[in-house]
C-alpha cells in the first residue's frame, strides 16, 4: 500500500462488508440489496439460491429472512485486492440460525467476492458464498422474543419445578448453607 487512494479504497470496501453484516444481523433488507451494483450476482450454491439485480437480492432475501426464528452472523476480513476501479476479497463468516421449522446449526463460510466502484462508492458486483463447515446440530439456547425462547423457558421452568423438591426453603437458608463451615475447617 503505497498511496492514500488505495488506503482509502480498502477502508471503504471494509466498510462496505460490516455494513453488509449489520444490515443482515438488522433484517434491513432494502439497505443490504443497495449495497449492490444493479447487475450484481449473489450465489449461494449450498443453499442453492442465485439472485441477479437489487431487485432479486431485495426479494429473495426476504424470502430467506422469513424462514429464519433468529440469525446471528459475524464477518471476519479477508484479503483485498484492488485492481483500479474493481477489486477482489474474501470475507470469512460464521453464523447461527434457528429457522421457524425447529432445525438450527451453526456454519463457518467464505464470500469470494468482486467490488466495483460507482458514484454511490465501492459496491459489491458480485458474492459467492461458499460453506466450508456446517453443524446441524439442535441449538441449545435461543433469542429473546422468540418462539424458541419461549419453549426454552416453558422446559426451564418445568426444570425449576422438578428441583424445587430438594431446593433450600429460602434465601436466607441457602445463605447460612453456603456460609456454615466444612467439617475440614474450609
Amino acid at each position: 500500500m503505497n498511496n492514500f487512494q488505495e488506503i482509502a479504497d480498502r477502508v471503504e470496501i471494509e466498510a462496505l462488508r460490516g455494513e453488509f453484516t449489520d444490515a443482515a444481523m438488522m433484517r434491513d433488507r432494502p439497505r443490504l440489496a443497495a449495497l449492490f451494483t444493479a447487475d450484481a450476482v449473489l450465489r449461494m450454491p449450498n443453499v442453492p439460491v442465485e439472485f441477479i439485480g437489487r431487485e432479486q437480492i431485495l426479494a429473495g432475501g426476504e424470502r430467506l429472512q422469513s424462514q429464519w426464528d433468529f440469525f446471528v452472523q459475524n464477518s471476519h476480513p479477508g484479503v483485498i485486492r484492488i485492481d483500479g476501479d474493481t477489486a477482489t476479497g474474501r470475507t470469512y463468516m460464521q453464523e447461527l440460525a434457528r429457522l421457524r421449522d425447529g432445525r438450527s446449526g451453526q456454519n463457518f463460510a467464505i464470500y469470494h467476492d468482486t467490488y466495483r466502484r460507482t458514484a454511490e462508492g465501492w459496491r459489491f458486483a458480485e458474492r459467492v458464498y461458499e460453506v466450508r463447515y456446517a453443524d446441524a446440530t439442535p441449538l441449545n439456547g435461543s433469542a429473546p422474543g422468540t418462539e424458541a425462547q419461549a419453549r426454552a423457558e416453558a422446559g426451564t421452568e418445568a426444570q425449576a419445578r422438578a428441583e424445587d423438591f430438594g431446593a433450600p426453603a429460602s434465601a436466607e437458608r441457602l445463605g447460612r448453607t453456603i456460609a456454615a463451615p466444612r467439617a475440614d475447617g474450609v
